[in-house]
């Protein structure tokens, strides 16, 4: 009976040894039949598995064969003399593509082999076949330089990186092929591997036995070599520094590279180099290993990692500084002869390849990425913070280390970064900054600044000068919020209108474009605490009219409906997102916008009373809304927080009750985060007395015959020269109409009846636009959106028109305006040419 079956029919208390008896019985049984039985009666027989421990075989007829015990020498060794033979093969038929092929394929199975090559050494078929491959390929060089007919342009592309690549490679191994090239007949005499052939019944130790060589085949290759029983110590000297070096460098962003091993190997040689040369090559290694740990996009450095690549970087730029015959550059072409030290000769500059400037920015980015990710409202973002100061320093010192040696590209951007830390803070802060980094560094290096305008102002000039277009209007919108910051409106002003940046900032990049929010805002500010609530409404309504305050200045993102945003783009969103101590606190902005359309729409919406054509315009949609619902509201009780306190101020100024209105703006608590909130208190009572007295002409006009102005300015609590001023200027621009008789002190007011004709001219002109207004919604419901399909079904239309609706929202007004309103514009024209 065959085994399979034998298997299924014992029982679970059966012990071994009855086992075994039942398996080599039916080794002997299967034995006797094989050389009785037809073929045709061994393709009948069902195959053997190994079932329930049972051994694995194919067939009764792989009884005979034995199995060969193999090392995982001999596996990992015979991968790497295949590629070899295909290599040898590909050279003979001037294949070089293959060639190039098959050489990665050995280095990458040698590089398997690390843990066995550390014990065995290098196989000497490699080594032959590379110090072959450099002749052969010199060979083939001269060849094609000498032939008529070139070879195709991919084969001469692999020629000429195989030729680098077997050079680089060829290093590693100088002092095996020194050997091979003494003796190369007798180099490659290896000993006879001598193979055992284990009995039958061992079958199932043979396969343990491989098992436990591929396991520890897999341990020993893991990483860099561990040393244990037999193995050889790892040392670390000035001859092998380079090679090690080397090594790191080319492990480097491979699969499965422990990062902390090569900055543990770095540190090492660190310490071990001697010559200014080695330390420069080892810390240029060193950092670039850092922050190969924060990987991925959103990912960031940690922070004692962080601190270690500063102080490294640090390190670097004393090295720079005191041997300033060392330069490190970006094109700067590789040294022939990296694994030597190299001194400079006397007089010139020695030139290493590296980017120091990009070490500077990935600094800089990972500071800030971990700012994004920590809690702003904890102690460990304010201790955090406190590493700026020494950010700020290796920025200013490798400014100047750029500066010696003139690159002006690097220049430029470390410059730029120096302002980005300065731009938005006060006087007070930047002295404090620029005090602790020159005490910090040489008088040489970093020079104390007495003035922050002039700081600021300097490094802006050398943008302006020497910078590219990006950074040119990054620095112009810096400049414009440092000055807005501190109060200079005019100056301001007159630098944005004459950047015109306003007319081009939609082509810069999405950081741009929030940093010109950014200034818009704080100028607008600026603009409310100079007293002038005209142009503080006009610079805030681009931004706080949106309803999407938060992403525009990066400060958050919003509840979006529906899905409106995908998954990548929160996720872009989010790491734009500025840190906590950068932020504009929205409250605060929000209520000097709504401050600002109270005191400009109330008496809009008085003047539209006296005036048809006033109104249809809005100032401020966002608060004529907030003004709607809350009339609308049954019962309103005491205000509780800083709409309410606006809300109930613009109601109490449209009936006249300024005092009120004083009080409830006045009660606003976020005023308190202003500098000089008792002057900003005073200026908005002084503003709602006079727009109170504009208001109450508006709405009472039609029932004064004449108005003395000493009554009007006691019932405002003004001047009499401000009441003058304001119904002067009041008349002049033909929204009231009236004269002022000097004599006897009074406002004299003009009332116009309009004629049957001027009435039905009206009536008709309002016909007329109603009509007009009708055609446009039945052309925006059966016109379909741009990008958009027509829907169908009696919902199509309600979703259209809500579309055109939210896209004229978010998107705001484009182009002139047409149709109604160039109708209501010429209408109204003709009607006031037939009234005077």
């Amino acid at each position: 009976m065959s085994r399979f079956f034998r298997a299924g029919e014992s029982d679970s208390d059966e012990t071994d040894s009855d086992f075994s008896e039942d398996i080599s019985q039916s080794e002997s049984e299967d034995h006797s039949d094989s050389d009785s039985d037809d073929s045709s009666d061994d393709d009948d027989m069902p195959k053997k598995g190994r079932l329930f421990g049972g051994p694995l075989e194919d067939s009764d007829s792989d009884d005979d064969t034995v199995r060969v015990v193999r090392s995982a020498k001999d596996k990992r060794f015979e991968e790497i003399e295949q590629a070899v033979t295909l290599m040898a093969n590909g050279q003979k038929i001037n294949d070089w593509v293959s060639v190039q092929n098959e050489f990665d394929r050995a280095n990458k199975a040698l590089q398997k082999s690390a843990g066995i090559i550390a014990q065995t050494g290098v196989p000497k078929f490699y080594i032959t076949a590379v110090a072959d491959l450099e002749k052969a390929i010199q060979t083939a060089l001269d060849k094609e330089k000498s032939a008529s007919k070139k070879m195709n342009a991919s084969n001469a592309k692999a020629l000429n990186s195989m030729k680098q690549k077997v050079k680089k490679n060829n290093r590693l191994y100088e002092k095996e092929i020194q050997e091979y090239e003494k003796d190369p007949e007798n180099y490659d005499v290896e000993e006879e591997v001598v193979e055992v052939k284990p009995k039958a019944k061992k079958t199932k130790k043979v396969v343990e036995s491989e098992s436990e060589d591929e396991d520890e085949d897999e341990a020993v290759d893991d990483g860099f070599t561990p040393v244990g029983a037999g193995g050889k110590t790892v040392e670390y000297t000035q001859d092998n520094l380079f090679k090690k070096l080397r090594e790191v460098a080319d492990a480097r962003g491979k699969k499965n590279t422990n990062r902390e091993e090569q900055v543990r190997i770095l540190e090492k040689l660190l310490l071990i180099a001697s010559s200014p040369y080695q330390k420069i090559r080892v810390l240029l290694s060193l950092i670039s290993a850092q922050f190969d740990f924060a990987t991925g996009i959103s990912g960031y450095m940690s922070i004692p990692l962080w601190k270690s690549a500063d102080k490294y970087l640090n390190a670097l730029l004393t090295i720079l500084e005191a041997h300033q015959d060392y330069a490190v550059m970006e094109n700067v072409p590789e040294e022939d002869e990296s694994d030597k030290d190299r001194a400079p000769e006397k007089g010139r500059t020695l030139f290493i390849q590296g980017s120091l400037v990009a070490f500077v920015d990935r600094l800089d980015d990972e500071f800030t990425k971990s700012l994004q990710n920590i809690d702003p409202h904890t102690t460990d973002y304010v201790d955090r913070l406190k590493d700026e100061v020494g950010l700020y320093t290796v920025i200013v010192r490798s400014n100047a280390y750029f500066t010696r040696l003139q690159m002006v590209d690097a220049v430029s951007r470390t410059t730029m970064r120096r302002l980005e830390h300065l731009y938005f803070k006060p006087d007070v802060v930047i002295m404090a900054v620029e005090a602790a980094t020159a005490g910090l560094l040489p008088a040489s290096v970093a020079k104390p600044s007495q003035d922050s305008s002039s700081l600021i102002h300097d490094l802006c000039v050398y943008l302006y000068k020497n910078a590219s277009s990006l950074l040119r209007t990054r620095a112009m919108l810096c400049h414009i919020y440092h000055h807005a910051l501190h109060n200079r409106f005019f100056v301001a002003r007159d630098m944005l209108l004459m950047s015109h940046l306003q007319e081009t900032i939609h082509q810069a990049d999405i950081t741009t474009q929030i940093l010109h929010n950014r200034t818009m805002v704080q100028l607008g500010l600026c603009a409310f605490r100079e007293g002038r609530i005209k142009e503080a409404q006009a610079c805030l309504q681009d931004i706080s009219g949106t309803g999407r305050v938060k992403e525009l200045l990066a400060q958050g993102l919003s509840l979006q409906r529906y899905g409106a945003a995908t998954p990548e783009q929160e996720k872009l969103e989010r790491q734009r997102q500025l840190p906590f101590h950068m932020h504009i606190n929205l409250e605060l902005l929000e209520c000097a916008y709504l401050t600002c359309s109270m005191l400009l729409e109330i008496p809009n919406l008085a003047s539209a009373g006296a005036n048809p054509e006033n109104r249809k315009r809005v100032i401020s949609k966002p608060f004529r809304r907030m003004l709607d619902y809350n009339s609308r509201q049954v019962f309103t009780g005491p205000p509780e927080n800083t709409r309410d306190h606006i809300m109930g101020a613009a109601k109490a100024l449209a009936s006249g009750e300024w005092q009120k209105s004083i009080e409830l703006i006045n009660a606003i608590k976020i005023w308190e985060l202003m500098p000089e909130n008792e002057k900003i208190k005073e200026m908005l009572g002084r503003k709602i007395q006079e727009e109170g007295l504009r208001t109450y002409l508006f709405t009472n006009a039609s029932y004064y015959s004449s108005v003395g102005l000493e009554q009007l300015a006691k019932m405002f609590d003004l001047p009499l020269a401000s009441v003058i001023s304001i119904v002067s200027k009041m008349v002049w621009n033909e929204e009231l109409s009236a004269s002022i008789d000097q004599v006897s002190n009074v406002v004299v007011l003009h009332h116009v009846e309009p004629s049957k004709v001027q009435s039905l001219a009206l009536a008709f002109a309002d016909k007329a636009a109603g009509f007009v207004e009708g055609n446009e919604k039945l052309l925006e419901l059966k016109t379909p959106q741009q990008g958009e399909r027509p829907k169908k079904g009696p919902g199509g239309a309600k979703d259209q028109a809500s579309g055109k609706q939210q896209q004229q929202r978010t998107m705001g007004p484009r182009g002139g305006r047409g149709g109604r309103n160039q109708f209501n514009n010429g209408l109204g024209n003709s009607v006031r040419g037939g009234r005077k």
